[in-house]
């Protein structure tokens, strides 16, 4: 059994800050995936930022296991992409079966000239281990960043320009000033709680037994779910593969039962057993139980407090929404925090943060709750219909759009943003302002890699200058031919349309688009996508 969330990664050391009172930039509540890609996003724009964790480990239990191409390009941006690449499972491919007979399969990524994949498995564990270790790799480098294992917030206070914390540590309690926190404190946020807030939404009577196991398999490299397998009757279940020979696999139980007894290896084991065959040796590495939750709260800035991932909202893991929606928070969060806090842009540009991050959370919400209607079925009319769907689906491809085993994560596309400008290009609807930009080969790499964490202008075959400063907002020219370049360029970013310029956000959106470069229409969106012009 793989014991890494065993060891102290971050152990706790004494601070400066416990004797005497201090005020730093930014704390993050919360040394999760979330609050570690937020404190990393920060510090490689030389912005203080302080992690507070009550741990001083990763999370026990793989967790968190699906992870999609957008995200990864985000870990791409922030350095630590690569290894979770590298050690995971990479797969595209998803198959769906309904009772013992596979009625069709799909393909997440059937477009080359990608450099990531449409998603990998990797245990929750090795994500943090590979962030913590971008931590310490930026601390070497002297970036402004640390990490406090066994430091539990106890109190916070809204002071109006700044957040006050009551902090307890193993040497006692100590208080902290923050000008911006972010709480990144998980589901049960003890900073939401603190401060009053709750979700709203919905909470599904069902539940859901994880297991994962380590076992020599020769299942493929795949998403498989079933509908009403023959070992989990009028259930559904999931299998997936993890790196070190683990398995993930989630089977529903139903509403009336009794977790603490459901989660036993005595009652575990017989139905591993019923799925995967008497004979097939296997071990327990981790098991939990899981309710259906899609929820959110109702605003996700108050004043000088923002919640972010899981602190912010929850869905249903069919569909791995958790985790990668929380990472597209930090993206869009912090490049608007950076800019603020260099006076280069209003606070209220804060406020699009929330608007955002909440249709992108609503987004997820609303598929997330539709798979989960599906899967669960609470009408004999409704499982009428599933069915039917699913024994369509087998002979008819009109039918398989209508199965929904977890309609599985995409970037949100920012559709009627204040800080969207212009369209003024016959483009692909895909690159249309708001749009997280798709990738494209390049002679010398991929497009993602150039664009970075800045404001970008792109220019395919146009002439332009190389730089444009507006209002103190530096934006680069990356130019590009398609005589050059590979032919997804032209098909991703012109379509018909003979050349474009693309104004760029720091998170890889498009923010306004035209057929030729004007410079007075560049600077205008960009004073809208800095929230100074509506």
């Amino acid at each position: 059994m793989n014991k890494i969330f065993e060891i102290p990664l971050y152990p706790y050391s004494r601070s400066p800050d416990q004797d005497a009172l201090t005020r730093r930039k930014v704390v993050i509540v919360g040394a999760g995936p979330i609050g570690l890609a937020a404190a990393i996003d920060l510090a490689q724009q030389g912005i203080e930022a302080i992690i507070l964790d009550d741990n001083d480990k990763v999370s026990f239990g793989s967790r968190a296991i699906c992870f999609a191409k957008r995200p990864l390009e985000i870990l791409d941006r922030l350095g630590c992409g690569q290894p979770m690449v590298d050690k995971g499972v990479v797969w595209n491919l998803g198959k769906v079966f309904f009772g013992d007979r596979k009625v069709y399969d799909f393909n997440l990524l059937p477009e080359d000239g990608h450099k990531r994949p449409a998603f990998i498995n990797l245990q929750q564990y090795y994500f943090e281990e590979y962030l913590v270790n971008r931590v310490q790799e930026l601390q070497a480098a002297g970036a402004p960043i640390e990490i406090r294992g066994k430091n539990k917030v106890l109190k916070t206070e809204d002071k109006g320009d700044h957040v006050s914390l009551l902090i307890d540590t193993p040497e006692g309690t100590y208080g902290l000033e923050a000008e911006w926190l972010i709480a990144c404190d998980g589901a049960g946020s003890p900073i939401r709680a603190m401060m009053g807030l709750d979700f709203v939404g919905r909470v599904f009577e069902d539940n859901f037994l994880i297991a994962d196991v380590i076992m020599d398999a020769d299942f493929p490299t795949e998403r498989w779910f079933w509908f009403d397998p023959p070992f989990n009757k009028g259930q559904s279940a999931l299998l997936h593969k993890q790196p070190d020979g683990v398995w993930r696999i989630d089977l529903q139980l139903g509403w009336d039962i009794d977790k603490e007894e459901e989660k036993k290896p005595e009652n575990v084991i017989p139905r591993l057993k019923a799925m995967l065959g008497e004979d097939v040796k296997f071990d327990l590495e981790w098991v939990s139980i899981y309710t259906f939750q899609c929820r959110r709260m109702e605003k996700f800035r108050h004043n000088r407090v923002i919640f972010a991932g899981d602190a912010a909202h929850q869905v249903s893991p069919f569909g791995a929404r958790g985790a990668n929606s929380g990472l597209q928070d930090t993206d869009n969060l912090i490049w608007k925090l950076k800019l603020v806090m260099e006076g280069k842009a209003p606070e209220s540009l804060l406020e699009t943060y929330d608007l955002e991050r909440i249709y992108g959370a609503d987004e997820n919400i609303l598929n997330s709750s539709r798979s989960t209607d599906f899967i669960t079925p609470k009408s004999e009319t409704s499982r009428i219909f599933r069915d039917a769907v699913l024994d369509l689906s087998e002979h008819h491809a009109f039918a398989r759009p209508l199965v929904n085993s977890g309609r599985l994560s995409v970037p949100c596309t920012y559709d009627g943003s204040p800080l969207n400008g212009a369209d003024r290009l016959d483009g692909p609807s895909r690159t249309r302002p708001g749009s997280p930009c798709p990738d494209v080969p390049l002679a010398d790499g991929f497009l993602l890699d150039k664009l970075g964490d800045k404001f970008t202008l792109l220019t395919i075959n146009v002439d332009a200058p190389e730089k444009l400063t507006v209002d103190g907002v530096e934006i680069t020219n990356l130019p590009l031919t398609t005589e050059s370049a590979d032919p997804a360029l032209a098909e991703r970013y012109l379509c018909s349309a003979p050349s474009a310029v693309y104004l760029i956000r720091p998170d890889q959106h498009v923010a306004a688009r035209w057929g030729k470069f004007d410079e007075k229409s560049v600077a205008a969106a960009l004073r809208r996508a800095i929230g100074k012009e509506q």
